[in-house]
């Protein structure tokens, strides 16, 4: 299958797309530290910025946005106003990186060196009430966190292993015992979304694709091409009947391809389910 553009180049580093009903579709522009809004056609219609760095974002129960910045976590009311709740960390070697949010509504987004050589990053967890605790560390590359329709399983990456693990989810929420449920190889997993039907869509970085797998076997289902993007970093579906699937792209380190930094769409015959939004 192929994707086709749907966007002009509109970002540097695209990342984290959310579609969500009467907003539409927005992605990160990374490190210009902005949130930018798209319309039917493509076309940018409003920015917010974060900060000097944004990494992930979700939509607020009570409207607005929650956002991680360089080394903190933001929320952004419904009339655009910006509220940093401050550093997580002090250190200028790491950033925020992928996130999203659990079923009870808390916001979970991995820091990462800004080199990813060093496994210093960390699973941080904000709270409604604005809580902040570290759920995993080790990590060097934190990307593309979704849970099962039931809540009981979150399936993560961490890049540089090359794989998709999943953990067992327990009644307070925490996270426990981990299994790979799909080994890809030398593919570099980034972003991923879930389909209706339980599978994972991951785009795999440097490769122009994603790859839809069976979380169940680790089989590859369907793999979507995208023609002059190399750097695919995350997928999303979106669309009234949410049977869109939008996939960023990145010109970081300026070798991405001649159509780096746009977003593209395929309609892969699925379904997929909106994110959690933050319950603060």
């Amino acid at each position: 299958m192929r994707a086709e553009q749907f966007s002009d180049v509109v970002t540097g580093h695209g990342e984290g797309p959310v579609w969500w009903p009467d907003a539409g579709l927005r992605v990160c522009d990374g490190f210009a530290g902005r949130i930018r809004s798209l319309d039917d056609d493509g076309r940018v219609t409003g920015d917010v910025r974060v900060g000097s760095f944004v990494g992930a974002f979700r939509p607020r129960t009570g409207g607005g946005l929650v956002a991680a910045a360089e080394r903190s976590f933001v929320l952004v009311d419904a009339d655009g106003s910006v509220e940093d709740l401050g550093e997580v960390w002090s250190s200028d070697r790491l950033r925020m990186n992928d996130g999203g949010c659990d079923p009870q509504g808390r916001f979970c987004c991995g820091s990462m060196t800004y080199a990813g050589d060093s496994p210093e990053g960390v699973l941080y967890r904000l709270s409604p009430g604005g809580r902040v605790d570290a759920v995993m560390g080790g990590l060097r590359t934190p990307n593309g966190m979704v849970y099962a329709a039931d809540g009981r399983t979150a399936y993560f990456i961490d890049t540089p292993t090359h794989q998709v693990r999943g953990y067992d989810v327990d009644d307070d929420g925490e996270w426990r015992d981990h299994r790979v449920v799909a080994d890809l190889g030398d593919a570099w997993p980034d972003g991923m979304t879930i389909d209706v039907e339980g599978n994972l869509w991951v785009a795999l970085w440097g490769d122009g694709t994603v790859v839809c797998v069976d979380p169940g076997s680790g089989r590859e289902l369907e793999r979507v091409e995208v023609e002059g993007a190399t750097q695919t970093s995350a997928c999303t579906f979106g669309g009234p009947d949410l049977d869109r699937l939008y996939v960023t792209t990145s010109d970081q380190g300026g070798s991405g391809g001649p159509h780096a930094g746009a977003v593209f769409v395929a309609t892969p015959g699925v379904r997929g389910v909106l994110p959690t939004p933050f319950a603060g």
